[in-house]
């Protein structure tokens, strides 16, 4: 579904969409939130262990800012996990993280 030129996105006074989730994407613990939850949910206690001990602050901020653009969801057992969207946004990572693990070598 394209947006018309003169529509604004959410986060971007543009209106180009690849902003405003770079945007989001580039803030801190965004992506690394996104990652961990791409096999299963998770509990924000789970969820900080696996980022690094994030501050509670931070991690709670990037969980809201990631559920209000549709890319996590809370479930009813009270874990994290990525929505169908979220899934399909850590699937366009899948070649990055290939890339990084031949670079690393």
């Amino acid at each position: 579904m394209a947006k018309q030129a003169d529509t604004k996105t959410r986060g971007s006074r543009t209106g180009r969409p690849v902003m405003a989730l770079l945007d989001l994407l580039g803030r801190r613990w965004s992506l690394r939130i996104l990652w961990e939850l791409r096999g299963e949910p998770l509990t924000s206690r789970a969820l900080r262990t696996a980022c690094d001990e994030a501050s509670p602050t931070v991690l709670q901020a990037r969980l809201t800012e990631l559920r209000e653009a549709g890319f996590v969801e809370l479930g009813e057992g009270g874990g994290y996990g990525l929505t169908p969207l979220g899934r399909e946004l850590c699937a366009t990572f899948m070649p990055l993280h290939r890339f990084a693990e031949r670079w690393r070598r």
